[in-house]
């Protein structure tokens, strides 16, 4: 099997003395791999990916994908790579087959093998109902199907996927998530992909890093950054309002050594928590502080992000209720 590695070492990225996207980034990803990057807006998740795919250099150190380096050999890195990135590039006055074979024909292929390919692309992210459609007039959701085709059509063997389910519901969400599945497990393709969702990178990642202002805070499988937070489960305390939350968290801060405070919840996370409940409710009732509901977890890999970044990322349901506000 050829080399579908992507190896990055010390990585910087600046754009002006003061403003560091990407600040001595090393990780590796290793060939057949599902590799899920996460972080807050701006944490220099993008930055790094636009590297990595030969859209920006590096201001110092080196990143290497399938074995070519992206600052001296990006020719030879975008006839290895895919890439579908947040940013979707489809010619609106154009048919999905039509973009799909003309950017066979970009990559090589006669304009029959092209429009084969095509055609088992339109297939494989479900949007045969739309082939007599202009793009235009897709859907969210359908534009980010078709532009995960477009990734896709001259068979990379190492696939960038910056946020691709952003947008969509949760059932073509996990269509797209049985696709990566099969990518990876029958043609041993290496996913490199950022998401926004939590759930995707549990489903997901063989490995997962964690950016957070421009370094790496965390890393290794979602198991093993689980079990970094000790096992403890959490005792999750709902209030009426951020002020009582923050309240509350400095009455009970000496009962966990791991106490968090997330808008209007608490969690304390604790070795014991189930038998700690009852001690945390007659504290509470006692300072008069008013509990509105109480709920034990195991931990997951939202507590995880949680602690070290300081921020939560929106779970599937609610980014989906979020897009769907107009």
């Amino acid at each position: 099997m050829s080399n579908r590695e992507v190896v990055v070492e010390n990585i910087v990225k600046s754009y002006a003395p003061a403003v560091v996207a990407v600040d001595d980034v090393s990780f590796k990803v290793e060939s057949g791999q599902i590799f899920g990057f996460l972080g807050p807006n701006g944490a220099g998740k993008s930055t790094l990916v636009k590297i990595l795919t030969t859209l920006a250099l590096p201001t110092s150190g080196r990143a290497l994908v399938g074995g070519h380096d992206v600052a001296t050999q990006p020719a030879k890195v975008r006839e290895i790579a895919g890439v579908a990135l947040q940013e979707i590039g489809i010619d609106p006055i154009m048919k999905p087959l039509e973009l799909l074979t003309l950017q066979g024909q970009l990559f090589g292929s006669s304009k029959r093998d092209a429009a084969a390919r095509a055609q088992q692309l339109i297939e494989l992210v479900n949007l045969t109902d739309a082939v007599d459609r202009k793009a235009g007039t897709f859907s969210g959701g359908m534009r980010r199907r078709l532009d995960l085709a477009m990734a896709l059509v001259h068979e990379p063997e190492i696939l960038f996927l910056d946020e691709p389910t952003t947008g969509l519901d949760p059932a073509s969400r996990r269509d797209v998530w049985a696709e990566v599945r099969r990518l990876n497990q029958q043609l041993g393709m290496t996913i490199f992909l950022t998401t926004q969702y939590l759930e995707e990178a549990d489903e997901l990642a063989d490995t997962v890093a964690i950016i957070d202002q421009g370094k790496i805070v965390a890393s290794g499988s979602p198991a093993k950054l689980r079990a970094g937070l000790g096992g403890q489960a959490s005792i999750n305390l709902a209030f009426e309002n951020k002020t009582v939350a923050a309240n509350a968290a400095q009455l009970l801060s000496d009962l966990s050594s791991a106490v968090q405070v997330d808008r209007d919840v608490v969690r304390l996370y604790l070795d014991n928590a189930a038998q700690a409940v009852p001690g945390v409710v007659a504290r509470l009732n006692q300072a008069d502080v008013t509990l509105l509901s109480l709920t034990l977890t195991q931990p997951t890999l939202d507590d995880v992000f949680l602690q070290v970044t300081g921020q939560r990322l929106k779970s599937d349901q609610t980014q989906f209720a979020e897009e769907n506000v107009q």
